[in-house]
């Protein structure tokens, strides 16, 4: 049996470099079926954060748990996803291919995984075309479903709304609702009030590498993060 998790906690998470504190006294707890928005202004330590939460950038002190799993158990890896600026995508490979190659990553039966995938990402009719020629949005849709193929309980997006389309961005919103409410833990970093004012259940601002505010959403997010951050 997979081991599984319904909570990732942190406690009192660090993580400098040389002199420089990218992150500092961090905790924060988020449950299954939470989109969490990580904001806070360039610099504040967001991407810093999803790395720990990844399990890519290891902390200099504090802890971090899958529930009860510990992130140096083999099993946690495979039950997290990360959707970061970069999409980890192969331009010259078509969009099946892409996806075949990162089901084989994962163990999994391309046959059974890609045809779906692709259907979800609404590609099934681009699937033999060069990813190279897909629009921004078109990427984006395929390189969430690339994270998605395994079905992890983690799912963490470094700004996945940069550059798309009010469409793309749809898609995006409704897939993460979607996956929320079928038990998925969903961390959220991003810029765009506008969209986290509809999506987040919870807000956790960061300023300086230190959590600020972690409250439940509500209306008036933009002007509650101004008087957090000061500007917006």
């Amino acid at each position: 049996m997979i081991p599984d998790f319904d909570r990732v906690s942190l406690k009192g998470i660090a993580r400098h470099y040389g002199r420089r504190r990218a992150l500092s006294g961090i905790t924060l707890t988020v449950h299954g079926g939470e989109i969490v928005g990580l904001l806070g202004p360039n610099g504040a330590g967001k991407s810093t954060l999803i790395g720990v939460l990844a399990t890519l950038v290891a902390p200099s002190s504090g802890e971090l748990r899958f529930g009860g799993l510990s992130p140096r158990e083999a099993a946690v890896r495979g039950r997290i996803g990360l959707l970061a600026h970069e999409l980890h995508l192969y331009g010259e490979l078509t969009a099946h291919e892409n996806l075949a190659f990162f089901a084989g990553l994962y163990g999994l039966d391309p046959g059974a995984a890609v045809g779906a995938a692709l259907e979800r990402a609404g590609l099934s009719e681009r699937a033999h075309d060069e990813v190279a020629s897909f629009s921004r949005g078109m990427r984006q849709r395929l390189a969430l479903e690339r994270a998605l193929l395994h079905r992890p309980r983690l799912l963490l997006l470094d700004e996945p709304f940069t550059g798309l389309d009010d469409a793309a961005v749809g898609f995006v919103v409704d897939r993460l609702r979607r996956l929320a409410a079928d038990g998925c833990i969903i961390v959220v970093a991003t810029h765009d009030l506008d969209v986290a004012d509809g999506l987040v259940t919870r807000v956790a601002l960061i300023r300086g590498g230190r959590l600020v505010s972690d409250e439940p959403a509500g209306a008036g997010l933009r002007a509650r993060y101004r008087s957090l951050v000061g500007h917006a």
